[in-house]
């Protein structure tokens, strides 16, 4: 079953590539940037993307990182995922950051830096309530499950 929503997609910087997927069946769309930029260790940068979009209401759009940077380079974003609202019409840009504690990276024109996700959004009615129900879970959080997955056999 495959559904599927029509994206209103603008360039920003004439010559920016429209985002594609790199797989058919992909989730992300990759995202490229439009200027030059060095980063290093630990420093961070807000990257043009050379476009914008309009997404219909119910739907929002991730930028997230692209784990062949975060592997090779250390580089990821600072925050994400990044949220782009159904009434967001100005660029998309990605705030990426150098996580490599020596080597800097550097990004040309076209490079890919993170990929867009589209999801749909349910609209949701909050009820306030003085205590929630039970759940098996409860409060605990944070570390709750343990660390491993592996069960002990003594």
């Amino acid at each position: 079953m495959t559904s599927e929503a029509d994206v209103l997609i603008a360039r920003v910087h004439p010559e920016a590539p429209l985002p594609t997927r790199g797989h058919p069946g992909d989730a992300g769309l990759d995202l490229v940037t439009t200027e030059a930029a060095t980063l290093q260790p630990g420093q961070r940068a807000l990257l043009p993307t050379g476009i914008s979009i309009a997404l219909p209401m119910g739907f929002v759009a991730f930028v997230v990182p692209r784990s062949g940077l975060a592997v090779r380079h250390g580089v990821s974003l600072v925050n994400s995922p990044g949220t782009v609202d159904a009434g967001y019409r100005g660029e998309i840009k990605v705030s990426v950051i150098n996580h490599d504690p020596v080597e800097s990276v550097e990004f040309q024109p076209w490079d890919r830096i993170a990929q867009l996700v589209i999801q749909q959004v349910p609209e949701i009615r909050l009820h306030e309530v003085d205590v929630l129900p039970g759940s098996d879970r409860s409060a605990r959080g944070f570390g709750s499950t343990g660390k491993s997955t592996r069960k002990d056999t003594n």
